[in-house]
């Protein structure tokens, strides 16, 4: 169901109104199937709109073999939903009743990307085997192959375009709509930026009047600038903060050992085949084995290399005794605190700390030496054994135009996943009524989650969403008239702000990219693994300040630079938030926990071979901040309001099918 644009007249600009029941933000994985799931329940008044078609995390990430986490499903594996929610609950700060729905349609989800044709694999009888991921104890890990996420992006666009569902691509949208109803603030619709117009002297404005909005615009990448996010996902979380949606778990992001030249996690068999890490000098001389000095063997060394494979993320809770989350202490030290570069060379094999034996792969511990066995990957250098293991991960660098044959891959410590976000509840329905968040927009997830465990609550999400909008949220848009009277103070101060900003061009105010400079600046340095209450109470103060500029201030040389202010502006704004969540976690004594390190002077040393201000305290279960989970949300004075609440236990469900098939019936399951 496609309506024709009405033109509306607003602060002297027209713009084309388009009316729908559900719009969609998003082109990447939870979207797409929020469209199929929508389809599948009857909803066909439904649209899309994204930024670019193809860009994002979902169609642009990926790793060595990229997981997908789901419930364990091959031969005498023994799994239940119920047991995949303890697990996720078990990593600390989420929601019992979310984990058990993630846990509860991971099946489901799962079976629909293979019946949409996402070649993950099997074997003769049918099973779809798994192995171990990060934080996962039962093997519960699939992979199409380092581009899951694309293939899955591939497979469902296809299906979404097949459908007819009406895409509005090269549309940026830059404000949701709201209006209230019964005492809360419900979504009305979104208003973007069509990118093709810009120049059109009308500002390139489109007005989406809508009853729901999916919001599926992923994570803010953008914000870090040590970061392997694709460069095409910046985020949109600022869309929401700006109209009062809750978020939670915002001190929460992943971080993890990535290429900086091509931007890709060095995740799994990157690692497990034993690289040598190098380092130099600005220049590019000075070479050393870095890694040597704080491994006291070539055992222990290799060790804590090859579990950096399925222990990717860094983790503060694996660096004592030698773990492998040093490494990532030592490459951010190596590369922020000591100005140097840090590499991994795959042409020959580390060398012993100890100078007593060279690398042999019959010389690992037994859990690396048998996994390289069993895995056929036994050759004498690690590029032999990558391509003995996983040709496509070889295969994958050289096609963007690095060879690990011969080329040294220069690394860092880089953000690659919020796992907080935007408050959901079970049916992933934000505070602002007729918002759902999905995906990673939505912070689901708490301290640790398994690898692979976003892609399958963006899926689950979008199925959720679907599926509430379909059965409780299905009535007919207002009229464009009503919408407009509505509509018209909101989408007006967009109009304002994009005629500000080229209105003082030639005044040589603030550009985007220096805002967008200052913003990533500022969170790597304070906000990435390393963090200290001092810095980040400073950080705080000057990212209010620049919000405050950019307001004001913000400046763009032609039209075509409006997509990067309202970027910019957008980021701001998230940014200034999570480091509100950060200094509050901080006053409440937090300490070391998830991917992150918090110094503090009274702490234990991390290790022998580290600078004297590597000293942490890890956050223990008894801790305040461990008990609860922090919300925040901007009041429309622009107040950050903060408060800690219970995290929710796992529903104790008795499943009475007798009692569950009554409610089915009646239709008293979606409530």
């Amino acid at each position: 169901m496609i309506r024709p644009p009405v033109d509306i007249q607003i602060a002297g600009a027209t713009l084309p109104a388009h009316t729908t029941n559900t719009l969609i933000i998003g082109s990447g994985a939870a979207a797409l199937n929020a469209a199929l799931q929508l389809l599948a329940h009857g909803q066909r008044d439904i649209m899309l709109v994204t930024q670019r078609w193809g860009a994002g995390a979902s169609n642009e990430a990926g790793s060595d073999k990229q997981t997908y986490y789901k419930l364990a499903l091959a031969h005498g594996t023994l799994d239940s939903p119920r047991l995949m929610a303890e697990d996720l609950f078990q990593g600390g700060s989420m929601h019992g009743d979310i984990a058990l729905c993630e846990a509860q349609h991971s099946a489901q989800a799962f079976y629909h990307l293979v019946g949409r044709g996402v070649p993950f694999p099997h074997d003769r009888y049918g099973a779809y085997v798994g192995y171990r991921t990060d934080h996962d104890p039962r093997g519960r890990a699939t992979s199409a192959g380092p581009l899951t996420s694309h293939l899955m992006c591939e497979c469902l666009g296809q299906a979404v375009r097949d459908a007819g569902v009406a895409i509005f691509d090269l549309h940026q949208v830059v404000a949701l709509l709201t209006r209230e109803a019964g005492g809360e603030k419900h979504v009305c619709g979104a208003v973007a930026l069509d990118q093709r117009r810009l120049d059109s002297g009308q500002g390139g404005f489109v007005a989406f009047n809508a009853v729901n909005v999916i919001l599926a615009t992923g994570g803010p990448g953008g914000m870090y600038r040590a970061s392997v996010y694709p460069e095409s996902q910046v985020g949109s979380t600022g869309l929401a903060l700006a109209i009062g949606a809750v978020a939670h778990n915002l001190t929460e992001s992943q971080f993890g050992l990535a290429s900086i030249k091509f931007r890709w996690n060095l995740s799994g068999s990157y690692q497990q085949v034993v690289p040598r890490y190098l380092s130099t000098d600005a220049a590019g001389g000075d070479v050393r084995e870095f890694l040597n000095d704080a491994f006291p063997d070539l055992r222990t060394l290799a060790g804590a290399i090859f579990r950096k494979g399925y222990e990717w993320p860094f983790d503060s809770a694996k660096v004592q005794d030698r773990g492998s989350s040093l490494i990532d202490v030592l490459v951010y030290q190596e590369t922020v605190r000591r100005g140097r570069r840090a590499f991994l060379d795959f042409t020959r094999n580390p060398t012993d700390p100890a100078g007593r034996e060279p690398f042999a792969p019959e010389r690992l511990d037994d859990e690396a030496r048998v996994y390289l066995q069993r895995s056929g990957a036994l050759g004498a250098t690690p590029i032999e054994r990558l391509r003995q293991m996983n040709e496509p991960a070889y295969e994958l660098y050289r096609a963007h135009g690095i060879d690990l044959a011969s080329d040294l891959l220069e690394i860092a410590v880089c953000a690659q996943h919020n796992n907080g976000g935007l408050v959901g509840n079970e049916w992933w329905e934000s505070n602002i009524r007729h918002l759902f968040p999905i995906g990673e927009v939505n912070g689901t997830h708490g301290v640790r989650r398994p690898g692979g465990a976003a892609l399958n609550a963006g899926q689950v999400g979008g199925l959720r969403a679907a599926l509430f909008t379909a059965r409780r949220y299905a009535e007919p848009p207002p009229s464009v008239d009503d919408y407009a009277r509505l509509a018209t103070p909101q989408i007006a101060a967009c109009i304002e702000f994009a005629g500000q900003a080229t209105g003082q061009a030639s005044a040589g105010g603030l550009r985007p990219e220096q805002a967008i400079d200052e913003i990533q600046q500022r969170m790597s340095s304070c906000a990435a693994i390393v963090r200290e209450a001092s810095a980040v109470t400073a950080a705080t103060e000057a990212a209010w300040h620049l919000y405050d500029r950019v307001g004001r201030e913000l400046a763009c040389a032609a039209p075509q630079a409006l997509p990067a202010a309202f970027c910019a502006l957008d980021m701001c704004l998230t940014h200034a938030v999570y480091l509100e969540a950060l200094g509050e976690y901080l006053e409440q004594g937090g300490q070391s926990r998830g991917s992150y390190l918090v110094l503090d002077p009274r702490g234990e040393p991390l290790g022998t071979k580290l600078d004297e201000e590597w000293r942490c305290r890890l956050a223990q279960p008894a801790d305040f901040v461990s008990q609860k989970i922090l919300e925040v949300h901007v009041t429309p004075d622009r107040q950050v309001q903060k408060r800690w609440v219970d995290i929710r236990p796992i529903p104790d469900v008795d499943g009475w099918f007798e009692t569950v098939w009554n409610d089915y019936r009646h239709d008293r399951i979606v409530r």
